[in-house]
């Protein structure tokens, strides 16, 4: 219209709350109008089904759009940043409706072996436990290409003097090249490093998390306590343990926290396999019929792509999930773990999985034949 190419626009979608601001006058509004003369709302859009679906389908298709999913994330900034076009209708969701159960992944494990959820982000390490519940999305992985959790325990360098050049309690350590913080890690080697460990208690966030297996196949039998993720470091330094196994942001902050690093066990698992290290993905109810599925499945990729294409926004999404860190820091976390094995597991993400849950098979640390399906 401001070309002059029209005198007037009709008008749909956001405009009709836009108008005035982008300079323009509102002439009629058709839905107060037909109001109006009819007493009812005007009819603007809806869903289809094609005929040939054979009625059965048809029924549990029109049941499931009418039905609001239950979707089930961890509260941190990876997540949030994963589901942030989802959450803030960024994105066509084809008329489904979602709500969002943040909890910690623990739980949500536990909730994905009793199957209540039909969307939900879990441990890979669950994922042997809940294959006749659920199949896989093939997008949505959390991997750790060359890092992961890590095995820490207190800081006992002693602080120096003022003027000293190492660095002191209250120094903001520095970032390490790729990521992660600067701390000063133990570089004894691992039979060392293991022998140490296994006469300790060791604080993990939960035995169902990939964290968990993870450790187990690094180190075999220990001895260890289960402590909310975010309290680990408390257990730590308390003396409730003696180290602490740490997931989440913890990566990042363990060195400004008082902690030295013992072990990083995605870099362990990527020297000795050459593979990343498989953590959490995202599982979908098998019960929901196979085309919503793929409807769901498109959906979940497309809020993924949104996010790398919308960096800032969606890393501004995610900041009241980052517990403490700083944007740069949470994006740093965020680049961690939303990265191209998050856009699709791909074969290398395929084989990790494969490789990490059939060597605990062998080992005897999961007890049942594995079954890992994607959605088609």
């Amino acid at each position: 219209m401001r070309s002059g190419r029209a005198e007037a626009g009709l008008i749909i979608h956001e405009g009709q709350l836009t108008y005035a601001q982008s300079g323009f006058t509102k002439i009629i509004d058709l839905g107060e109008w037909w109001k109006e003369r009819t007493g009812l709302p005007l009819p603007l859009g809806g869903n289809i089904l094609r005929r040939d679906i054979p009625r059965d389908i048809q029924h549990d298709l029109t049941a499931m759009l009418t039905e609001t999913f239950t979707l089930g994330h961890s509260p941190d900034p990876d997540d949030a940043f994963m589901f942030y076009a989802m959450a803030a209708n960024k994105i066509d969701l084809r008329g489904y409706r979602f709500e969002h159960r943040l909890e910690d992944i623990q739980t949500l494990n536990e909730r994905a072996m009793r199957g209540e959820l039909h969307i939900s982000a879990v441990s890979i390490h669950a994922c042997a436990y809940v294959g006749d519940k659920y199949l896989l999305l093939p997008c949505g992985a959390s991997m750790g290409d060359g890092y992961g959790p890590l095995v820490i325990e207190k800081d006992r360098t002693p602080v120096r003097a003022v003027g000293s050049t190492s660095r002191s309690a209250n120094t903001e350590p520095a970032y390490a090249e790729g990521y992660g913080v600067a701390g000063i890690e133990h570089r004894a080697p691992n039979e060392g490093a293991r022998s140490r460990l296994r006469d300790r208690v060791i604080a993990v966030p939960g035995t169902m998390t990939s964290a968990f297996l993870a450790l187990q196949l690094y180190l075999g039998e220990f001895k260890y306590i289960v402590v909310p993720f975010d309290e680990i470091f408390a257990a730590v330094r308390n003396g409730r343990a003696d180290a602490g196994l740490i997931i989440h942001e913890g990566q990042l902050t363990y060195a400004h926290s008082g902690f030295t690093k013992i072990i990083d066990l995605g870099r362990w698992w990527k020297d000795r396999t050459g593979l990343p290290l498989p953590l959490g993905g995202n599982v979908l109810r098998k019960d929901i019929p196979r085309e919503i599925q793929s409807d769901l499945a498109a959906i979940l990729r497309e809020s993924i792509e949104f996010g790398l294409n919308h960096r800032a926004e969606a890393v501004q999404h995610s900041m009241p999930y980052a517990r403490g860190m700083g944007s740069d820091l949470a994006s740093k976390f965020i680049g961690m773990y939303v990265n191209e094995f998050t856009r699709d597991y791909g074969e290398v993400g395929r084989e990790a999985i494969r490789r990490f849950l059939g060597e605990a098979r062998e080992r005897g640390y999961i007890d049942r034949e594995i079954l890992i399906e994607f959605v088609k």
